[in-house]
């Protein structure tokens, strides 16, 4: 209250003072806290899948969450535009992670270890996207990766044993599409890019997209149909196969073949995969995965192989 004889204070400045007084200070845009229940929820999710990845030879690991920057740098394609980076008092450039596999790459490079080397990790990461349902700044993956073979055995475990955690969790219905990237070897960066946007925009938006890249109308129509007329590779037959006949998965209703499926991640180089809840293509993607070959020799100087699979816990919390 003013004193008496001084002038009454300003409504706006009233109620700036009764906020400050009354609100704690807010979390950054796209952070947040995480309340005892649903804490809880993701411990007990993520204890399930860990579980079910020790049973069957997967070991923890744990990476740092800031990383020198170089080393995530060149790596993520566009994307790259979404890592945070910052320099620490002595200059140097470092970033908060991205995903959890360039740091396994980092770690395998580091550490030589034997393989095949299958490792999970949980943990927190930071992306500065713009937030929106379903998606933060600093969300939680849950990774597992089998590196240092080539073997399409290897992808059909990844891929099989992903179907069997979700299963774990309560997915009784989600599917598995699965697409190779190489698919996609004639196609130019901005086209793949656009596919890839297929469900978020519409075949139309995506033939506006490649338009705007330089193609004509009439072209960027051609390629749309010639990208749904493509067929299951040599490779994806035999991991398909492998699925029905070593973990008895069906076509259909554990795994589909989705000729749309690009995986936006310049690492990847062989089959990739997404977990949807339903068989719907369109549907929030709540796990996602694949190949990526060279990414580890981009540190060790050597060709060491690798497959693995993300669990994007958030999302997966929100729809279970």
């Amino acid at each position: 209250m003013a004193e008496k004889g001084s002038a009454p204070l300003p409504c706006q400045l009233i109620w700036s003072i009764i906020k400050n007084m009354n609100s704690a200070p807010p979390t950054p845009k796209g952070f947040r806290d995480i309340a005892p229940a649903l804490a809880k929820r993701r411990r007990e999710v993520m204890g399930k899948i860990a579980d079910t990845l020790e049973g069957v030879e997967f070991v923890p690991i744990e990476t740092p969450t800031l990383e020198f920057a170089s080393t995530l740098t060149g790596k993520y394609g566009e994307d790259e535009r979404l890592i945070y980076k910052f320099k620490d008092r002595g200059e140097r450039e470092l970033a908060m992670r991205y995903d959890l596999t360039v740091p396994l790459a980092r770690y395998v490079a580091t550490y030589n270890p034997p393989f095949p080397f299958r490792r999970y990790q949980g943990g927190q990461v930071f992306r500065g996207e713009n937030p929106q349902k379903g998606r933060w700044r600093e969300f939680t993956q849950l990774d597992f990766d089998s590196v240092g073979t080539s073997e399409l055995t290897e992808d059909a475990k990844v891929i099989a044993v992903a179907i069997k955690c979700f299963r774990q969790i309560g997915f009784e219905k989600g599917v598995m599409l699965i697409n190779d990237r190489k698919n996609f070897a004639d196609f130019p960066p901005e086209v793949t890019r656009a596919i890839d946007k297929l469900y978020k925009i519409g075949e139309n938006g995506v033939i506006d997209e490649i338009v705007k890249s330089g193609k004509s109308e009439k072209e960027s129509t051609r390629i749309v149909e010639r990208v749904k007329s493509i067929k299951p590779t040599q490779s994806l037959l035999e991991i398909f196969k492998i699925l029905k006949e070593n973990y008895n998965l069906k076509d259909g209703v554990d795994f589909s073949f989705d000729p749309t499926l690009v995986r936006g991640l310049d690492y990847y180089t062989g089959s990739i995969f997404e977990m949807k809840p339903s068989n719907n293509p369109a549907d929030l993607t709540i796990g996602s995965g694949g190949r990526y070959d060279n990414l580890i020799g981009m540190f060790s100087k050597k060709n060491v192989p690798a497959v693995g699979f993300s669990f994007g816990i958030d999302r997966l919390l929100e729809i279970l």
